[in-house]
Protein backbone atom coordinates (compact mmCIF):
# COMPACT_ATOMS: atom_id res chain seq x y z
CA UNK A 1 0.00 0.00 0.00
CA UNK A 2 1.18 3.51 -0.78
CA UNK A 3 0.28 6.60 1.24
CA UNK A 4 -0.74 9.93 -0.23
CA UNK A 5 0.45 13.26 1.17
CA UNK A 6 -2.72 13.92 3.18
CA UNK A 7 -2.32 10.67 5.11
CA UNK A 8 1.38 11.29 5.74
CA UNK A 9 0.72 14.81 6.99
CA UNK A 10 -1.69 13.38 9.58
CA UNK A 11 0.89 10.74 10.57
CA UNK A 12 3.68 13.31 10.88
CA UNK A 13 1.48 15.62 12.97
CA UNK A 14 0.69 12.76 15.34
CA UNK A 15 -3.05 12.73 14.54
CA UNK A 16 -4.33 9.86 16.71
CA UNK A 17 -6.64 8.24 14.11
CA UNK A 18 -3.77 8.22 11.59
CA UNK A 19 -1.33 6.71 14.06
CA UNK A 20 -3.84 4.09 15.20
CA UNK A 21 -4.63 3.13 11.63
CA UNK A 22 -0.95 2.95 10.68
CA UNK A 23 -0.24 0.74 13.70
CA UNK A 24 -3.10 -1.56 12.69
CA UNK A 25 -1.61 -2.16 9.24
CA UNK A 26 2.03 -2.34 10.28
CA UNK A 27 2.33 -5.92 9.02
CA UNK A 28 1.35 -4.68 5.58
CA UNK A 29 4.06 -3.25 3.39
CA UNK A 30 3.66 0.53 3.51
CA UNK A 31 5.47 2.80 1.11
CA UNK A 32 5.46 6.30 -0.26
CA UNK A 33 5.54 7.50 -3.82
CA UNK A 34 8.76 9.47 -4.22
CA UNK A 35 6.70 12.45 -5.35
CA UNK A 36 4.79 12.39 -2.05
CA UNK A 37 8.10 12.46 -0.18
CA UNK A 38 9.14 15.44 -2.29
CA UNK A 39 5.83 17.23 -1.58
CA UNK A 40 6.45 16.74 2.14
CA UNK A 41 10.00 18.10 1.86
CA UNK A 42 8.64 21.11 -0.05
CA UNK A 43 6.41 21.89 2.95
CA UNK A 44 9.33 22.23 5.36
CA UNK A 45 9.94 25.76 6.55
CA UNK A 46 13.61 25.36 7.47
CA UNK A 47 16.52 22.91 7.41
CA UNK A 48 15.80 21.58 10.90
CA UNK A 49 12.26 20.60 9.87
CA UNK A 50 13.57 19.06 6.67
CA UNK A 51 16.18 16.97 8.49
CA UNK A 52 13.59 15.78 11.01
CA UNK A 53 11.20 14.88 8.21
CA UNK A 54 13.84 12.99 6.26
CA UNK A 55 14.71 10.95 9.35
CA UNK A 56 11.05 10.04 9.79
CA UNK A 57 10.64 9.18 6.11
CA UNK A 58 13.64 6.84 6.32
CA UNK A 59 11.30 4.26 7.90
CA UNK A 60 9.25 4.04 4.70
CA UNK A 61 10.17 2.54 1.36
CA UNK A 62 10.15 5.16 -1.39
CA UNK A 63 8.82 4.20 -4.83
CA UNK A 64 9.43 6.10 -8.06
CA UNK A 65 7.33 5.91 -11.20
CA UNK A 66 8.72 3.72 -13.96
CA UNK A 67 8.80 4.95 -17.56
CA UNK A 68 5.62 2.93 -18.19
CA UNK A 69 3.96 4.58 -15.17
CA UNK A 70 4.97 7.99 -16.52
CA UNK A 71 3.51 7.22 -19.92
CA UNK A 72 0.18 6.06 -18.46
CA UNK A 73 0.13 9.17 -16.26
CA UNK A 74 0.75 11.30 -19.35
CA UNK A 75 -2.18 9.69 -21.16
CA UNK A 76 -4.55 10.14 -18.21
CA UNK A 77 -3.32 13.69 -17.62
CA UNK A 78 -4.01 14.58 -21.25
CA UNK A 79 -7.44 12.99 -21.10
CA UNK A 80 -8.58 14.40 -17.76
CA UNK A 81 -6.75 17.60 -16.84
CA UNK A 82 -9.36 19.85 -18.41
CA UNK A 83 -12.51 17.82 -17.78
CA UNK A 84 -11.71 16.64 -14.24
CA UNK A 85 -8.84 18.93 -13.15
CA UNK A 86 -6.41 15.99 -12.83
CA UNK A 87 -3.07 17.34 -11.61
CA UNK A 88 0.33 16.26 -12.87
CA UNK A 89 1.48 14.97 -9.50
CA UNK A 90 -1.80 13.16 -8.83
CA UNK A 91 -1.52 11.38 -12.18
CA UNK A 92 2.07 10.35 -11.46
CA UNK A 93 1.32 9.29 -7.85
CA UNK A 94 -1.69 7.27 -8.95
CA UNK A 95 0.18 5.51 -11.72
CA UNK A 96 3.11 4.75 -9.41
CA UNK A 97 0.65 2.82 -7.23
CA UNK A 98 -0.85 1.09 -10.27
CA UNK A 99 2.58 0.10 -11.54
CA UNK A 100 3.33 -1.55 -8.21
CA UNK A 101 -0.09 -3.19 -8.03
CA UNK A 102 -0.77 -1.39 -4.75
CA UNK A 103 -3.74 0.62 -3.49
CA UNK A 104 -3.29 4.28 -2.60
CA UNK A 105 -4.47 5.39 0.84
CA UNK A 106 -5.83 8.93 0.49
CA UNK A 107 -8.68 11.21 1.42
CA UNK A 108 -8.53 12.86 -2.00
CA UNK A 109 -10.66 10.22 -3.69
CA UNK A 110 -12.09 12.88 -6.02
CA UNK A 111 -8.62 13.77 -7.35
CA UNK A 112 -7.81 10.17 -8.17
CA UNK A 113 -11.21 8.98 -9.43
CA UNK A 114 -10.26 9.31 -13.10
CA UNK A 115 -6.87 7.55 -12.82
CA UNK A 116 -7.43 4.40 -14.85
CA UNK A 117 -7.17 1.23 -12.76
CA UNK A 118 -6.24 2.86 -9.46
CA UNK A 119 -7.55 1.31 -6.23
CA UNK A 120 -7.95 3.91 -3.48
CA UNK A 121 -8.98 3.60 0.14
CA UNK A 122 -9.85 6.02 2.92
CA UNK A 123 -8.06 4.58 5.92
CA UNK A 124 -9.83 6.28 8.85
Amino acid sequence: MLLDSDIMIDVLRGHAPALNWLASVSATSIGLPGLVAMELVAGCRNMAEQQTLQLRLAGFSIHWPSPADCYRAYVDFGNFRLSHNLGILDALIGHTAIGLGEPLATFNIKHFRVVSGLATLQPY
